[in-house]
């Protein structure tokens, strides 16, 4: 649904414009509830369709999915700002899922297949890894890119795991102490260096050259050992072991930035770095 300035207030579907806000604080978007039933239905009139719709939803135990939508002011057809319900992409998809539309067909046959494959990587979780291989050298990264990113992600489950075991808790602490890393490697603070590569909910990760990928791998696998080490008893500890180990890599930064006389830290994301036209630049 995105277009492709980050900064506007319209995505375009099919053509179609559909009204959206991005909300900084929880990272996430929000999109207009009746513009997408405008694509999905048809409808002359999306508004009274969403009406119904909600109607039924409720009388059939719904409740939860409708009360997720919430109003915001957004820009009518009329120039002004009006109260507008609008639903994050998790909420949308559970509507799409009650439009009685064929448009809507294709969104219901992706869930049903996510769905399935989730069941199946369950039972063997070796099959999601080769379907992040698959989608990963399909979006036109290196297979050498990808062999280093299915590594990293074995490198932050150990650190996650270590973080458990010293009583972090998943969510809130362990961004804390991701963002201590960052800090302590980059300079900047997780959030900045997404801005920096223009990225909103994308993986900062599947956004770095081959080189950041390398030391954000080099701070985790040292903030891992430090901690093994140290055994911290709680969060401060973990901050301070976290800064530790990101500065190992921080400092190998710093070194090879002097050798070089090149920033290792660049502005470019995934499409700039690993778009099919300059994957030549990545293999040998």
């Amino acid at each position: 649904m995105e277009n492709q300035s980050k900064n506007k207030a319209i995505a375009i579907f099919e053509g179609t414009q559909i009204r959206r806000h991005w909300n900084e604080k929880k990272e996430l978007w929000y999109f207009s509830v009746s513009d997408v039933i405008a694509v999905l239905t048809k409808s002359v009139d999306p508004v009274a369709y969403w009406r119904k719709l909600k109607e039924r939803l409720l009388k059939e135990g719904g409740n939860e999915t409708v009360t997720k939508c919430h109003a915001l002011k957004m820009i009518a057809p009329d120039g002004k700002m009006r109260l507008t319900d609008v639903a994050d992409t998790e909420v949308m998809l559970r509507l799409v899922q009650s439009i009685p539309s064929p448009n809507a067909e294709p969104f219901k046959l992706w869930l049903a297949r996510v769905g399935y494959e989730r069941l199946e990587e369950t039972a063997d979780p070796e099959l999601a890894i080769n379907r992040a291989l698959k989608t990963y050298l399909q979006k036109g990264y290196s297979p050498e890119w990808v062999n280093q990113r299915l590594k990293s992600i074995e490198i932050r489950k150990a650190l996650t795991d270590e973080w458990e075991k010293r009583g972090a808790k998943e969510g809130l602490e362990f961004a804390i102490l991701t963002n201590e890393i960052t800090k302590a490697w980059t300079g900047m603070t997780t959030k900045e260096y997404k801005n920096l590569k223009g990225l909103k909910k994308e993986n900062l990760r599947d956004n770095m050259s081959n080189l950041e990928l390398v030391l954000n791998m080099l701070a985790e696998t040292a903030t891992t050992e430090i901690s093994n080490k140290r055994e911290p008893k709680d969060l401060n500890e973990n901050k301070s072991v976290a800064h530790e180990g990101g500065s190992v890599a921080g400092n190998a930064r710093r070194e090879i930035e002097f050798k070089t006389g090149r920033k290792v830290i660049t502005s470019q994301n995934a499409k700039m770095l690993y778009t099919r036209k300059n994957l030549k630049k990545y293999v040998k």
